[in-house]
């Protein structure tokens, strides 16, 4: 491993500030972010990329590698779900193996962003069709973990639930908003983008980095409840993203050559959703303990693939 890439991961600005934000909780500090603020950052970051994301698919020309690359994608979201649910079974009930195994099927756009972010440190840069990509995936997984849930216990979930949390996943506003924006940004001309480039591009570090400091507070406070439930959560939070990005960094060779992508790709196969799923499972797995997925993902997978995660995957593309 580069371990001055590694070093230099790990003091990136944006990182410390989630590591203060879980401080801040320990020392019991009143350092918050308020509510409206946060979902005004994270709204934000979702439309910044994918705007960028749209005025980069817009200089590309739709070749059947970004056509197989959507496909693979998609096939990602699909079958780690799949496979996590088998193994997550036999220490936990369906209902939580269910939805833990479509947060992991599914992604993180705050780890997308992260990424982006730390590619451009590497004066790389995430191309278009990666975003819509990234919005593709998250209800495949979603709708994944409801059909395994649906086929290991058919008489406790009714279709009604079901079909809500389908539609939801469509409809989150999540993947409306970075789907919108890449549109949008693919529909702009280069004239107009550069119109609201100080707002899309100069302050989106510092706001990324004021949303993981939100996300470290939010992170410190359901640590505590995550480690009552035994070794196995963790085990699995800490392992799976690693594997997960480290054998989609391998595979993805076989879809494109591009560094970019193919880090992008074991980003999106080692994180965990922590946004959309929850969502989803509230309204159609209730007896799915939000205690137990929510901290695996947001507190320890999370920062397991921004601090040690991303230099691996990157040194796994560049060498293979």
């Amino acid at each position: 491993m580069n371990f001055n890439l590694l070093t230099e991961n790990l003091t990136n600005p944006a990182l410390l500030f989630f590591v203060l934000g879980i401080i801040a909780v320990y020392v019991k500090s009143d350092l918050e972010i308020p509510p409206n603020s946060s979902k005004f950052i994270s709204l934000y970051l979702l439309f910044a990329i994918g705007f960028k994301g749209g005025q980069e698919l817009s200089h590309e020309a739709f070749t059947s590698e970004i056509i197989l690359s959507m496909l693979f994608g998609i096939g990602i979201s699909l079958v780690i779900p799949l496979y996590t649910f088998l193994i997550l079974k036999k220490k936990l009930n369906v209902f939580d193996a269910g939805a833990i195994a479509a947060a992991y099927g599914s992604v993180s756009a705050v780890t997308f962003v992260t990424a982006a972010s730390y590619l451009e440190s590497n004066q790389l840069t995430v191309h278009g069709q990666m975003v819509a990509i990234m919005a593709l995936m998250e209800s495949p997984a979603i709708i994944m973990g409801l059909v395994l849930i649906s086929f290991f216990n058919k008489s406790d979930i009714p279709d009604i639930k079901k079909n809500v949390a389908i539609q939801h996943s469509l409809t989150n506003g999540s993947v409306l908003l970075i789907l919108g924006s890449l549109v949008i940004g693919f529909l702009a001309s280069a004239k107009q983008a550069e119109g609201i480039k100080p707002f899309t591009n100069d302050i989106f570090k510092g706001f990324l980095a004021i949303f993981l400091l939100d996300m470290g507070i939010i992170s410190g406070k359901k640590l505590k409840t995550f480690f009552l439930a035994g070794w196995f959560p963790l085990l699995f939070a800490l392992a799976i993203p690693l594997i997960n990005g480290c054998l989609f960094a391998l595979i993805s060779r076989f879809i494109t050559h591009d560094i970019s992508n193919r880090f992008m790709f074991a980003i999106l196969a080692a994180s965990a959703s922590y946004i959309a799923v929850p969502a989803a499972m509230k309204i159609s797995v209730p007896k799915a303990n939000p205690g137990l997925f929510l901290p695996m993902a947001l507190a320890i997978t999370f920062p397991v693939n921004i601090t040690i995660g991303m230099p691996i995957y990157f040194m796994i593309v560049q060498n293979s």
